[in-house]
């Protein structure tokens, strides 16, 4: 059985009652209290991107907290919409109650939802649902697999640490670790937590140093403060960017020294723009070239 396409799935819940008129795009990313996933985003944007081929006037509503600037459910007045779209996710909870209460004016329609409890209010304050997973319901394809996308965005792995007390008052670890991470979010990029330390039966670390060399190999940067970060990171050909957290150099400096490594910050002198400098060169042909000319085992 083919499945009918996004497009005409929505331009069958639109048109028959002649709901023409602007629709306001909801989901759980659209609740201040509510969390925002890969999916849900995806979701909405092919919604989106549905509903500009149909010509249909359209708005989302962002969570504040993850979306700063961008409209909320408080600043989409009820009687801005004709039609309310929720999509992806539960429909379930005393969240989407009071989102009925809010656009009771509206035609309401969920799309892309799990229904989990078809008696429960919140699935009943809608007047259509086409659902994802329903009991006795053909199942329509997740959202998300129908949103344009572009998975090319480089994979980061970071591995900082606020550790090695043995340098005493040079240590910059903690102010070099404050930096990293408020800086770290500013780059459009999927980052990786690369914890060198090794354990067994802790299935977020690695646990054999064959396994690391596996995860760093497959990265497109490194960006640590870590002696082992760098050379095992360059050891598979993958550039680093890298900051010597300890005042005057330690063994970051000396070993990048050794390799012939240039992409080295000193902890004292660190700022964004040295890292925005650094990126940019560590991401270059010219730096994947230098990082391959070090490379020590296959990837």
């Amino acid at each position: 059985m083919e499945h009918p396409s996004l497009v005409d799935t929505l331009d069958g819940l639109l048109r028959p009652r002649g709901a023409s008129g602007r629709v306001l795009v909801t989901g759980w990313f659209s609740f201040p209290d509510g969390e925002v996933t890969a999916g849900d985003f995806l979701a909405e944007r092919a919604v989106a991107q549905a509903l500009d081929h149909l010509g249909v006037p359209h708005e989302s509503a962002w969570s504040p907290h993850f979306a700063p600037g961008a409209r909320t459910l408080e600043a989409a007045p009820p009687e801005r919409y004709e039609h309310l779209l929720f999509v992806c996710g539960p429909v379930h909870g005393p969240q989407l109650t009071r989102l009925h209460e809010r656009y009771a004016r509206c035609r309401r329609t969920a799309v892309g939802v799990s229904v989990v409890d078809g008696d429960d209010p919140a699935a009943r304050g809608f007047d259509r649902i086409v659902a994802r997973d329903r009991d006795g319901a053909d199942p329509l394809a997740d959202l998300a697999l129908s949103a344009p996308a572009r998975p090319d965005r480089p994979v980061v792995g970071v591995a900082v640490t606020r550790g090695q007390g043995e340098y005493g008052r040079r240590r910059e670890h903690d102010r070099v670790a404050d930096v990293l991470h408020a800086w770290l979010p500013t780059k459009d990029c999927a980052r990786v937590e690369a914890e060198t330390r090794l354990a067994h039966g802790d299935w977020r670390l690695c646990a054999t140093a064959d396994q690391f060399l596996s995860l760093a190999g497959r990265l497109d940067l490194m960006v640590t403060d870590r002696l082992h970060g760098m050379a095992l990171a360059l050891g598979t050909g993958v550039p680093a960017l890298v900051v010597d957290p300890v005042r005057g150099g330690a063994k970051v400096t000396a070993q990048a020294k050794v390799l012939g490594w240039p992409a080295v910050i000193p902890g004292e002198a660190l700022t964004r723009r040295a890292l925005d400098d650094g990126w940019a060169w560590c991401l270059s042909a010219e730096g994947r070239a230098a990082a391959g000319r070090l490379r020590r085992w296959p990837s």
